[in-house]
């Protein structure tokens, strides 16, 4: 599996350690910056990431910020891109199995790491159930 990954400054530090642990446990990790603790703005990001799960680079994508709510505003604003603010592991769950969420956002100063890394691992095993929800992500497009 594949993912894309990206952060403004203030999720930096989180992108790079859920990075190195992606890597560990074989998932191959498209980088899409930044790629330091400088200030930047966050919607830069968030479409480069988006822009890899659309055009099929890769087959999800994950983006921190400080709180994760600017990253999911701005990936959400791209057709095709059903992002979920997660802060808690049955949200990554759900979102998932009922909203086929491609892209997860998560804030680096809201949840501590090992809850962060928690909640990707819960995010990339569970695959959408599709019927009856199928119908409503359908709406969305």
């Amino acid at each position: 599996m594949k993912i894309a990954i990206g952060c403004d400054h203030a999720g930096f530090e989180y992108k790079e350690k859920l990075k190195e642990w992606l890597i560990q446990n074989n998932y191959e990790v498209d980088d899409a910056g930044t790629y330091t603790a400088d200030a930047v703005d966050y919607p830069v990001y968030a479409k480069a990431v988006c822009n890899k799960v659309l055009n099929k680079e890769v087959d999800y994508g994950i983006l921190f910020c400080g709180t994760g709510i600017g990253m999911s505003i701005a990936a959400n604003k791209i057709k095709g891109i059903r992002a979920a603010l997660c802060s808690d592991i049955k949200s990554a769950e759900l979102t998932r199995q009922h909203n086929d969420a491609n892209v997860l956002c998560m804030g680096a100063q809201i949840i501590g790491f090992v809850t962060a890394r928690e909640i990707t691992k819960t995010f990339l095993s569970n695959p959408f159930v599709g019927g009856k929800h199928k119908v409503r992500v359908d709406m969305l497009e």
